[in-house]
């Protein structure tokens, strides 16, 4: 992928090719964005299942012309019995298994709030046309791709005692080769039973009783009733004001103000080239700032210690710019974050834009695969602490800490930009890296998404947190940066998946849409 591509009828773009084409299919037939984005998020969740599955959160920006976006929280919280005292004996709350399924899965719920919203938009598709491409993909089979084949080797310890995942995602106890196919009948039937009977069907239905019988039976702490008991809620989009844009994330338990923090205190340091040291300093210095008010301000937003909006102001941005020294790095590192999860965006022809994203935290989640629905649940429930001082402590219906963050920018001259990107710590790094290359330095769409990228901190379960580069960098600039005190990691690959899977979409005033998909994915953009 080098060149933008181009459209006027509507354009997804996606981490997987059938996902991107299941959203373009149901534009073609006639549906909105929401509609498309539903299609795709349902395929994506069988066609990639070691980045997401409809066992996992999901967080929507929806925006229609002339409105702000209305930001969707699908977020799941801790069961009723996950308390502290659930854990006793243990250390850390467990990374794979029963144990670590211990949150809601809430994307479901977001994909209904969100067809809620675009309820008045005009004629609706039926929902058994929205999720039929799932529903084939599951029932025929997929091709492997080579990520889910390396990922599953590299996680295989972890993830093979799991219950049920050896069952679906091995072959004779070993990882899949690149190519397999692999069929998900019960998921498939699960599909196809929300199809008949309804979205809410997850929660308060057959496949919620079905569900939480297996949880239970299995050892976690998620009940039937926690189920009955979710839904997904409209919120309050967090946004920061630019010279020429405002940009839109999600408030917390998300990361999502620290992408702002990154792009509005990068603004205040007025650097006028790309790509070289100023450029690549500003951003990582920039992201370490966020990175410290993040860490001690996002949590589940019903014990927020401050106010996430105070800390998007020009003053505040302006303060923290001006502890930046443009000659030397702060020293580091701080906590990191893991994190897999993939993020798709959709802009319909009249202009309706959906940025969105659906995760279940690590590679296949807790790895439990339910045998009765083939749902693969989340480890989301991981992020809290069992230290009852700790910001993010566990408690029953609690939200966790999430690193999911969908980006859209509303430029003054009437471009409008959905963004993101999967990659857990470099999430908000990776979207700032793209909206700054787009928006100020003036690369084609295409080419902020694949130019080289770096990570300060750690991703796909790495431990390190180096600031690690890609090889294309100029090693004259790798060079300067080690000179400044940054701990430099260079990578072997010129395109890592360690940097994420990013897209972006531009609609453009007279109509024109622009789409670029990241080369380091099996995605495309997909247009009508």
């Amino acid at each position: 992928m080098i060149h933008t591509l181009s459209a006027l009828g509507g354009m997804h773009v996606a981490p997987h090719h059938l996902a991107a084409q299941a959203g373009r299919d149901v534009l073609r037939d006639g549906g909105n964005a929401v509609e498309a984005m539903v299609a795709a998020a349902s395929t994506i969740a069988v066609v990639y299942p070691h980045m997401n599955a409809i066992g996992g959160d999901g967080f929507w920006l929806v925006r229609e012309p002339g409105t702000a976006p209305v930001a969707i929280s699908a977020c799941g919280p801790a069961a009723a019995l996950a308390s502290r005292a659930f854990y006793a004996g243990e250390t850390a709350i467990p990374s794979r298994g029963p144990k670590a399924a211990l949150t809601v899965a809430g994307t479901i719920g977001g994909w209904d709030k969100a067809l809620q919203v675009a309820s008045h938009w005009g004629k609706a598709l039926p929902l058994s046309r929205l999720l039929a491409d799932a529903i084939r993909h599951a029932t025929d089979g997929i091709a492997v791709t080579a990520s889910q084949t390396a990922l599953t080797t590299a996680k295989l310890d972890g993830l093979k005692d799991a219950p049920g995942f050896a069952d679906t995602f091995l072959v004779d106890g070993a990882p899949p080769e690149v190519g397999h196919i692999l069929c998900q009948p019960a998921l498939a039937a699960t599909l196809q039973g929300l199809a008949e009977r309804g979205l809410d069907d997850f929660y308060r239905g057959q496949i919620a009783e079905a569900m939480g019988a297996e949880l239970e039976r299995l050892g976690s702490p998620v009940r039937t009733s926690d189920l009955n008991a979710y839904e997904a809620r409209i919120v309050d989009a967090l946004s920061v004001r630019l010279n020429d844009a405002t940009v839109y994330n999600m408030p917390p338990p998300t990361q999502g103000l620290a992408h702002l923090m990154i792009i509005g205190i990068f603004e205040q340091l007025g650097i006028k080239t790309g790509e070289g040291f100023d450029y690549v300093h500003g951003l990582v210095e920039s992201t370490k700032r966020a990175f410290r008010v993040r860490d001690r301000v996002v949590t589940d937003p019903g014990r927020l210690p401050a106010d996430p909006m105070g800390f998007l102001s020009e003053s505040a941005l302006k303060e923290r710019a001006a502890t930046i020294d443009m000659q030397v790095a702060l020293p580091w590192p701080d906590p990191a974050a893991p994190g897999d999860t993939i993020w798709m965006g959709c802009i319909d022809k009249d202009g309706r834009a959906v940025s969105f994203i659906q995760s279940v935290y690590w590679e296949f989640g807790s790895g439990v695969v339910l045998k009765d629905t083939g749902v693969t649940w989340q480890n989301r429930g991981i992020s809290f602490s069992l230290d009852p001082g700790a910001l993010n402590t566990l408690e029953p219906g609690r939200q966790p800490f999430h690193t999911l963050n969908p980006s859209m920018a509303l430029f003054d001259d009437g471009r409008v930009m959905p963004y993101g990107t999967m990659g857990g710590e470099g999430q908000p790094q990776t979207q700032a890296m793209v909206f700054t290359r787009y928006a100020r330095f003036g690369h084609s769409l295409q080419h902020a998404v694949s130019a080289p990228r770096w990570l300060l901190g750690r991703t796909w379960g790495d431990e390190t947190t180096t600031l690690k580069l890609e090889s294309r960098f100029d090693p004259a600039l790798v060079e300067s940066l080690k000179a400044a005190g940054h701990d430099v990691e260079l990578l072997d690959e010129a395109f890592s998946d360690t940097m994420g899977h990013a897209g972006a979409l531009v609609r453009h005033p007279d109509g024109r849409i622009e789409g670029a998909a990241d080369p380091r994915s099996d995605g495309l953009v997909a247009a009508v």
